[in-house]
């Protein structure tokens, strides 16, 4: 027999937060176990050697059984529901990433329930007819190409009243290009078929071909009328790699700016005006590039094209890659995202290299990083790592400042008493859509919503999606009912999802020593003393070595340094740019609003053991 592999992820929240300790086991289709594993620190598995069939079936339309073996997986962890997976395709010689969506038990809840996830065969072993629509002349279309992160998937056909999800767009790609072909396909032919997922996605979202007819989502699981999904299966790391890298590019036509309408079927039982799956393999046998596989099908004068816009994407890439000898802000800006991600991937060594110097510890930093989340490990801030990176700072700092949020609005555990509809306005609205992006961190299924105290539309469609989550009565109102459910999930989130602080333990603050530093300097910078922080750290001399990590004494003031608004400035930008938070900026400087003007000098709450001795003030004036 051939042999595959399978590597479990058990991360939430976007991946801001990995679960360590999932048990999983892996049965075979007799329900005989096989392996017993846990997720590590990085909420990650060893790879688990399975038995499979010979990868060359899956190189035929001709074979008649299903070119892999499945599995059954079982997922359990302390204060979580279970998860059950049925049918986890594996084929020879590929590595299979199982991801583990567990939700956390809601408060009072006695014991965990099971969900289900059946991963159907692809779609190229399907032989339903698909009937893909695209727009002649599209009726509305977006000014420019844009990558929707997230993207809403509704998971039926367009008329099913079925729940939508919202994902990331490389994840969504990954997970339709996994529904539809097989990863044992040469690589062009996979280049090829990524790329006609992508476009058709792009097309979607460009034309609002959904939105445009009222409908809350951007594009259908269904294969008839799109591309297949299926919500927590497993992808595959040759898949994975391929979209990390492409997920911005798209095919259109030579001297236009819209994504091409890429329909496709699989080209033996189905056949259509678009790409065959099948015919693209036979075509990479041959030689052919992606490019000349597209031309094939689609018209002669398509081509590849990219797009830098991404929503989600905080600061843009900045056109060449980051490597050991680079300087400047560009390097602060992945120093700062290494260090705050650090605080929930703790794998991911100190960096001890000066702010805005990648130097050694900058590259080993990234290189585990790299590792972590299926990169390319070589310690190099290319474009596919800058984005990843940006994303998973963003997660985890959206999971931080919902934290704070929740301290602020003093959420406590009796639910108000009022009843809310459309138009309803105050602090308890305000509370309500807290409680609904608290929840939409750890249910794909519920959208996040503007916090403004304003019970409209939006909020609307988040309650109706949270109740049908919930299964309760999708009316829209928030009565006692929908109250205690929503109590019941945040302070079942807020008892079992491990929440990193933003220093080290008991407000503790680290600090990395830098050159020049001295016990008497740092114990004013801080406002604490030399006996204090030898205290704490257990020194007998006043001797400092470079590199080494102190800590500071709870309670000690916040270092800041003080930054000119320049037109445009947000207070959410800024937060983002120097790795803070609003409240933190506002708390620091007296601001009870969050108006600025340009000119207004703000101090920002500084993170020293990125940016010591007032070197982020240095840059801003030179800049």
């Amino acid at each position: 027999m051939a042999t595959g592999y399978l590597i479990f992820q058990a991360r939430t929240a976007h991946d801001a937060l990995p679960l360590q300790g999932v048990r999983v086991s892996i049965m075979d289709g007799e329900g005989r176990r096989l392996y017993e594993m846990t997720t590590d620190e990085n909420g990650q598995t060893q790879a688990a050697a399975l038995e499979t069939v010979n990868k060359s079936y899956s190189l035929s339309p001709y074979y008649p059984r299903r070119p892999y073996t499945g599995y059954q997986v079982l997922a359990q962890a302390e204060g979580f529901d279970s998860l059950s997976i049925q049918g986890v395709p594996i084929f020879e010689g590929e590595t299979a990433i199982q991801p583990l969506p567990l939700t956390p038990m809601r408060d009072m809840q006695r014991s965990p329930v099971v969900n289900e996830i059946l991963i159907p065969e692809p779609a190229v072993a399907m032989s339903e007819e698909r009937h893909q629509e695209g727009p002649a002349i599209p009726p509305r279309v977006l000014r420019q190409v844009v990558i929707p992160n997230p993207i809403t998937v509704h998971l039926g056909r367009p008329e099913a009243s079925a729940p939508n999800v919202q994902v990331s767009f490389p994840d969504y790609v990954k997970n339709a290009a996994s529904s539809e072909i097989y990863p044992t396909w040469p690589e062009q032919a996979l280049r090829a078929n990524i790329y006609a997922i992508i476009t058709f996605a792009l097309n979607r979202v460009f034309t609002e071909w959904y939105r445009s007819r009222g409908y809350a989502y951007d594009i259908t699981n269904s294969t008839a009328y799109d591309q297949a999904y299926v919500h927590g299966r497993t992808i595959y790391e040759s898949i994975s790699r391929i979209v990390d890298e492409i997920f911005s590019q798209y095919v259109r036509r030579q001297g236009r700016n819209a994504p091409y309408f890429t329909s496709f079927c699989n080209g033996s039982t189905v056949v259509c005006q678009g790409l065959s799956q099948w015919g693209s393999v036979s075509l990479a046998q041959r030689g052919f590039t992606p490019l000349q596989i597209l031309r094939t099908y689609y018209p002669r004068d398509v081509e590849i094209a990219q797009t830098d816009s991404i929503t989600g994407i905080l600061t843009s890439y900045p056109g060449t890659p980051l490597r050991v000898g680079s300087t400047g802000l560009d390097v602060q800006t992945i120093q700062a995202y290494l260090d705050r991600i650090r605080k929930n991937y703790p794998a991911i060594p100190v960096i001890t290299d000066e702010a805005g110097v990648f130097g050694s510890s900058t590259s080993a930093a990234v290189s585990r990083f790299q590792s972590i989340f299926g990169l390319t490990a070589d310690g190099i801030v290319g474009k596919t790592t800058w984005n990843k990176l940006s994303s998973i700072y963003t997660a985890v700092a959206r999971l931080a400042e919902l934290d704070s949020e929740g301290q602020s609005l003093g959420i406590g555990t009796v639910p108000p008493s009022s009843v809310l509809r459309q138009g309803s306005r105050g602090n308890d609205v305000l509370t309500l859509q807290y409680l609904l992006n608290v929840a939409s961190e750890f249910y794909p299924q519920i959208p996040e919503v503007s916090q403004d105290g304003i019970f409209g539309s939006a909020t609307g469609q988040a309650v109706k999606a949270f109740q049908q989550r919930m299964q309760l009565s999708m009316d829209g109102i928030v009565g006692p009912d929908t109250w205690k459910a929503l109590y019941a999930v945040y302070l079942g989130i807020a008892g079992n999802i491990p929440l990193p602080g933003p220093g080290a333990g008991s407000g503790e603050r680290e600090y990395v020593v830098q050159a020049g530093d001295t016990l008497w300097l740092l114990s004013r910078r801080f406002g604490t003393t030399v006996d204090a922080i030898k205290s704490l750290n257990g020194l007998t001399s006043d001797v400092l070595n470079i590199g080494q990590v102190l800590k500071i004494p709870a309670g000690a003031s916040e270092p800041y340094f003080e930054y000119t608004v320049r037109s445009g400035d947000t207070l959410w930008l800024l937060s983002r740019r120097y790795g803070t938070t609003v409240d933190a900026i506002k708390r620091l400087n007296g601001l009870t609003g969050d108006a600025l003007s340009v000119g207004q000098v703000l101090k920002i709450p500084q993170d020293t053991a990125r940016f010591p001795g007032g070197m982020i003030q240095e840059v801003m004036e030179n800049m």
